[in-house]
């Protein structure tokens, strides 16, 4: 039968040594930082990734306008090279009338199987290059989530790490701790009694 005691490193007891009593206060450290800690970091990492996201965001609205216009050729076989619009990767020409009246046509990247005559909506910058559309404000969630999500596990990683750390540099104190009472205590158990 096996009995359990909990608690037994906080108590005070023959068995106890200033190891346990390490160990349990790093214990008691470690679940605060994982608990409490971390996903603070984790909170505060994402809020931060937010704001940031979110002020580009609204900068690319401003920098950026959107045109709706026809393709008027075939789009490339190669996918376009620019990072950042997964959902347009393909380049071709297109054409659109402005505002004022005229007609103004362009390369830029049109969405996978657009043929030509479709109709697609395009972004162009203020010198008239076609760049990706600016975030929308599911994009600048999802990437506060994620950098905040990281941050969290970040920190446990590195807090399990010490501990683990921790917990081996314990083991040799401890083991130092019981050869020392061994070597006071073994001698009166093991030499014969007259």
């Amino acid at each position: 039968m096996r009995t359990r005691m909990r608690g037994w490193r906080w108590r005070r007891n023959p068995l106890r040594r200033r190891s346990d009593l390490v160990e349990a206060w790093t214990v008691l450290v470690v679940a605060v930082l994982l608990f409490v800690v971390a996903p603070l970091v984790g909170i505060a990492a994402g809020l931060h990734a937010h704001h940031a996201a979110d002020a580009l965001a609204v900068a690319q609205r401003a920098a950026r306008h959107r045109v709706h216009a026809v393709v008027t050729g075939e789009p490339s076989e190669r996918p376009a090279t620019v990072q950042g619009d997964r959902a347009h990767p393909y380049r071709a020409q297109v054409r659109w009338t402005e505002p004022g009246g005229g007609t103004r046509t362009a390369w830029t990247r049109v969405p996978a199987g657009t043929r030509t005559g479709d109709p697609v909506t395009v972004w162009f910058d203020a010198r008239g290059r076609g760049v990706a559309p600016p975030p929308d404000d599911a994009a600048v969630w999802q990437h506060a989530v994620t950098i905040g999500i990281c941050a969290a596990a970040g920190t446990a990683t590195v807090v399990l790490l010490g501990h683990a750390v921790e917990r081996r540099i314990a083991l040799r104190h401890r083991l130092t701790e019981w050869e020392r009472e061994w070597a006071r205590t073994g001698p009166r158990w093991t030499q014969p009694r007259t």
